[in-house]
């Protein structure tokens, strides 16, 4: 993206969210910072917005220290219905949050030009809620499962 020699940077907001595949819903928190403390704050949002009667959440996170680190473990040991699964290194598009946060990306952020943090988090939250009001699950199949496959057998063939 080219910028104008006016632009200032106002800062960075961390999104952390979960995308559940059975729904289409997302959840979401908003935070200045990335560390074990911030990720702990949407797995107990996560558990409180969850109903008791699931008994095995299965959580798809890449390979992000955050997602790793001994205060999460901690609070993993402490929340038995949660299990953690890891996506091979350079899999983002294994997980399909990323999916969501590319649209998210395409939709509201094309341009990031925002006055301050607050109008970014409006935006954010905003397009949340809408999707959320119409929610979906993605629709995986064997054949689009090939087409991510295509594009990578040409990537590489690109590179060798």
């Amino acid at each position: 993206m080219h910028l104008e020699h006016e632009y200032e940077r106002k800062g960075a907001l961390q999104l952390f969210a979960a995308l559940d595949t059975r729904t289409g819903e997302v959840t979401d928190i908003l935070r200045q910072r990335k560390r074990q403390k911030e990720f702990i704050e949407l797995l107990n949002k996560i558990d409180r917005e969850a109903p008791r009667t699931i008994t095995l959440i299965h959580l798809i996170c890449d390979n992000l220290s955050v997602h790793k680190g001994k205060l999460v473990q901690r609070w993993l040991r402490k929340h038995p219905r949660f299990q953690m699964h890891f996506t091979p290194v350079h899999c983002s598009w294994m997980n399909q949050i990323e999916q969501w946060f590319s649209i998210l990306q395409r939709k509201r952020l094309t341009a990031p030009n925002f006055a301050d943090l607050d109008a970014l988090e409006e935006r954010v939250l905003a397009f949340i809620a809408e999707w959320n009001e119409s929610a979906h699950p993605f629709a995986w199949t064997t054949r689009s499962f090939d087409k991510v496959l295509a594009r990578v057998d040409a990537k590489l063939a690109v590179a060798a």
